[in-house]
């Protein structure tokens, strides 16, 4: 077995997509092969609702997926398909755009008025560029959530994990989607495929993510859970943490417990030809794209 070393440890940034909407990106847009397949994870989390409520109008996809996941308040979507929908707390939708489609995100904040859900993009292989668009919507009570005798809980959101499976499926990465929390002061390790490429990304609370066991680092004064624990890198709210090569990650929970999204998928190994909501595999294609939705042939019909 192989700790997975950390290869880069980095904030997510503000930005602004859509119309107008504030969020945090933690990549994209910058080395397609960094994360591939994984194109982009932007983390949208907001509690004023003039930042977030005038959404993401209707806009092009082609050659992706788009994988939203809602922790707080709404989103409504629509497509050029006819799809409606809503997705609200722990919800999931995973939207396969194929050969192209129209769509909206809007946006809407609880009662609180905090709205909080994450958007990442998945790569598609050449041979799947021009599938046709389809949608999964996943129901937050659909979702297998695992307790272990440690406190630690895991919903798997796809792929496998601790003997249950994700209900989405048919993803060309393969990838495995697990929404991890941690009480404080657990320490614990996780099985990854050597084959994926693979990031954590906390949202709560702290955590040191090991490439060597024990850590090595600042000795913490206080005892954790009846022993003294080294703890080194300790990362905290919007931190992506980008692995490399083994076949586990070992973590540490800070002292106040912490939530991270780890997810990993099968590289696609492709050139990638990118604008905006579009990726292709040659600057050719992605001239068609918009050439397409230039002259209005964007959609295409189905198979």
């Amino acid at each position: 077995m192989s700790i997975r070393p950390i290869l880069e440890t980095r904030k997510a940034t503000p930005t602004m997509e859509g119309a107008g909407v504030q969020l945090h990106r933690a990549f994209g847009f910058q080395d397609p092969t960094e994360l591939d397949p994984f194109l982009l994870f932007d983390d949208f989390r907001n509690d004023i609702p003039a930042h977030f409520e005038n959404g993401f109008p209707w806009h092009p996809h082609r050659g992706i997926e788009t994988i939203t996941y809602v922790l707080n308040g709404t989103v409504e979507h629509g497509d050029s398909l006819g799809n409606t929908g809503t997705l609200g707390a722990g919800d999931v939708q995973w939207m396969t755009a194929g050969s192209g489609i129209m769509h909206q995100e809007m946006p809407h904040g609880n009662a609180a008025g905090q709205m909080h859900g994450f958007q990442l993009w998945g790569n598609l292989p050449s041979a799947q560029k021009m599938t046709d668009p389809r949608y999964q919507d996943v129901n937050a009570q659909e979702i297998p959530e695992i307790t272990d005798d440690d406190g630690t809980v895991v919903r798997v959101i796809t792929g496998e994990f601790w003997g249950k499976r994700g209900p989405v499926d048919g993803i060309a990465a393969d990838p495995q989607y697990l929404d991890v929390s941690m009480p404080a002061g657990v320490r614990k390790t996780f099985k990854i495929d050597t084959y994926r490429r693979a990031f954590a990304y906390v949202f709560e609370g702290t955590a040191a993510f090991a490439d060597a066991s024990p850590p090595s680092g600042v000795l913490l004064e206080k005892e954790v859970m009846g022993e003294e624990v080294n703890i080194r890198d300790m990362s905290g709210d919007r931190t992506l943490i980008r692995f490399g090569t083994g076949d586990e990650v070992t973590v540490q929970a800070g002292e106040q417990g912490v939530r991270f999204l780890l997810i990993s998928g099968a590289p696609i190994e492709e050139p990638v030809a990118w604008h905006g909501p579009i990726v292709m595999n040659t600057k050719e294609e992605l001239q068609t794209a918009i050439r397409d939705l230039r002259n209005g042939t964007f959609i295409k019909p189905a198979h």
